[in-house]
């Protein structure tokens, strides 16, 4: 006999089954919950809707601002985030992510400042958030969005970060990684839900996450393709799958010539047809 819940019922089942994060994203959850960072001061500008930049009739593409990774170590430790920010820009990039952790990704919370100040594109502001009032702090620095990561958070974590970033006008790219946390990213009204191929708990790729989980997220979220790409033919396998956006990092951080690189990204047609659910 099939069972029906609610969908109260579902997330208090889902509740008690959730363990937290092990792994390098656990570790990386706990850093975050005893980092201490001076506050740079609170931007009071005009912030540039990061949804509303994602969706075009072409993939569109976040370009990351990258210094090192846990699966890679150092890439380019003396990377200028204004510099590149400005080079996102004149390639066509739609929006920037900021890596703002400091001991695994060469990040910090002056990085947002510094791609505020030499582009107009709306920032995405990445890291291992788990509480409403990092969403908010996001918010503050002059980021338009926060990332989110589904394994990184209690349900009930999960529901309370995309309540309070509805209620404060600010986007969530809430990433998942398998079906169960793409189901909860749904039950719980995410409207940006980026899929990564990276397993951030054991570093390990899975190459068809895309492709599994992208066509089963609905026509009117956006999906965001995350890891692992590096040539056109990987953004093109995105879009084939529905993907309306690409999150790029490591490669434009090695390559010598990013605005060329960026403009083979960004003149891909984004499908209509593959997502109709």
């Amino acid at each position: 006999m099939n069972v029906s819940r609610t969908g109260t019922e579902a997330q208090e089942i889902s509740q008690s089954a959730w363990s937290e994060p092990g792994g390098t994203l656990g570790e990386l959850v706990r850093a975050m919950a005893g980092r201490s960072e001076e506050m740079p001061k609170p931007f009071s500008g005009l912030r540039p809707s990061f949804a509303g930049a994602l969706r075009r009739d072409f993939v569109t593409v976040i370009g990351e601002i990258k210094r090192a990774s846990p699966s890679k170590g150092s890439i380019r430790m003396d990377l200028d985030s204004g510099a590149q920010a400005a080079v996102f820009e004149k390639g066509g990039a739609a929006a920037i992510s900021v890596l703002t952790e400091p001991s695994r990704f060469g990040g910090s919370l002056a990085d947002i400042g510094n791609v505020r100040g030499a582009s107009l594109l709306p920032i995405l502001k990445k890291d291992f958030h788990t509480k409403p009032e990092q969403i908010l702090q996001a918010k503050e620095l002059g980021a338009s969005a926060a990332l989110l990561i589904v394994r990184a958070v209690t349900p009930a974590q999960l529901r309370e970060c995309i309540v309070t970033a509805n209620e404060n006008a600010i986007d969530l790219l809430v990433e998942v990684h398998r079906e169960s946390e793409l189901d909860l990213a749904l039950e719980n009204g995410a409207s940006i839900i980026g899929v990564n191929t990276r397993n951030l708990e054991t570093l390990e790729m899975n190459p068809t996450a895309h492709e599994r989980l992208i066509p089963r997220i609905p026509a009117n979220v956006i999906a965001v393709a995350e890891s692992g790409m590096s040539t056109r033919l990987d953004v093109l396998r995105a879009a084939d799958v529905g993907a309306d956006a690409v999150l790029i990092g490591s490669i434009l951080s090695e390559t010598g010539d990013v605005a060329t690189l960026l403009r083979a990204f960004t003149t891909i047609t984004r499908r209509t047809d593959v997502r109709t659910n």
